[in-house]
């Protein structure tokens, strides 16, 4: 066997480190999975499908919104007590990571998915635009096309939950009138900078600092890229096993999640690697706090690790938190039926609150939840 060339040992190691900032890592797996682009075709993941919107944002970006209707499921309009599920997925993933969760969900409530710019069937935006910030602002213009009226219940993986975080930061009088609860899985407040995914303390710093200089270098050498996903099987899949699951999970689950990350362009992974580790909306919690939450996490997770899903119950003591046992940051795909049952649970709740609120019995901000944590 060939020696590895060495330009690959410093090309890893800056690409262990492109990432979400919630997501970071899932940058690494994108470079060497390239070639895994279409094999989930014949899965069923990615087949479930709804009402296309195209929303432009307030910059003009082309962005790609999904509406599952309950009359096309036979369900009457006024079911699930009306209220709209908001479904925002993480980085270098695609409205698809919420498969399972659609499928349970849809006929029972009104459903909104929607790709996060440069991802899935959105436009990528102008040069600097890939930010949290702007995630944020994106997600108010879709409330306001699809969703301009009724009760929200807003729940967001990685990013996701990042965007939902920028959006309370900029509308606390939104959050306030609307929405009845919120679910943060696998997501951070802030601190990321700090995150080492699963490296030693020198090399997750060297990482960080090496990271966005890779990062961009590589969006301006596609060839190089092509190169690199080239790499062998056997690498693509511990990258992939490494960085996204913590327990055995299938193969054509393997060669989905991959695809969608060999999906997003370098040029939007080099645009938001440095806003993660600039991300913080701690004080913007404070919005949220009151209303129906879950806070949700995998316990195995090396991109978004437990203790930032504290942090954010800290700031949100009435939250739910679950910590999933052997679970690793796609938690929702890795362990899809505790994850519904918690997001039908915040549902119920949200619901419940609706409920007293138009009884006069006060709001979701009447009840306080209790903590609950299964532990491995």
């Amino acid at each position: 066997m060939s020696p590895r060339p060495k330009n690959l040992v410093g090309l890893g190691a800056g690409l262990a480190a492109a990432g979400v900032g919630a997501a970071i890592g899932l940058a690494a797996e994108r470079w060497t999975l390239g070639r895994v682009r279409t094999s989930a075709a014949a899965e069923a993941f990615g087949s479930l499908l709804g009402t296309a919107h195209r929303v432009l944002a307030k910059d003009g970006t082309p962005l790609h919104v999904e509406v599952d209707e309950l009359e096309d499921f036979g369900a009457r309009a006024d079911e699930g007590a009306g209220v709209t599920v908001v479904l925002t997925h993480g980085f270098c993933l695609n409205l698809d990571s919420w498969h399972y969760q659609r499928q349970a969900l849809r006929g029972r409530y009104r459903l909104v998915l929607w790709d996060q710019r440069g991802h899935g069937r959105s436009g990528v935006g102008p040069v600097g635009s890939c930010t949290v910030d702007q995630c944020g602002h994106d997600l108010l213009r879709v409330l306001q096309e699809v969703a301009p009226q009724g009760p929200l219940v807003l729940v967001g993986h990685s990013l996701g939950g990042m965007t939902q975080m920028a959006l309370a930061a900029d509308e606390p009088a939104l959050v306030s009138e609307r929405v009845l609860g919120v679910g943060l899985i696998a997501t951070s407040p802030g601190g990321l900078s700090q995150v080492h995914w699963g490296l030693a303390d020198l090399v997750g710093r060297v990482a960080h600092r090496l990271g966005p200089v890779t990062l961009a270098g590589l969006a301006r050498a596609p060839k190089l890229v092509d190169r690199t996903r080239r790499i062998a099987s056997d690498l693509e899949q511990a990258l992939v096993k490494r960085y996204s699951y913590a327990s055995p999970v299938p193969s054509s689950l393997v060669r989905f999640s991959a695809a969608m990350i060999a999906a997003t362009p370098i040029e939007v992974v080099s645009e938001f690697m440095p806003t993660f580790d600039v991300h913080d909306k701690r004080e913007a919690l404070a919005v949220l706090d009151g209303i129906e939450a879950l806070v949700l996490s995998g316990a195995k997770d090396l991109l978004t690790p437990l203790e930032h899903s504290e942090e954010i119950v800290r700031r949100l003591p009435g939250a739910e938190h679950v910590v999933i046992p052997d679970a690793g940051h796609l938690v929702m795909l890795e362990r899809p039926h505790e994850v519904n049952l918690h997001v039908d649970a915040l549902l119920v709740r949200a619901c419940r609150a609706l409920e007293l609120g138009a009884s006069g019995g006060g709001g979701a901000g009447s009840r306080r939840r209790g903590t609950r944590r299964p532990r491995p």
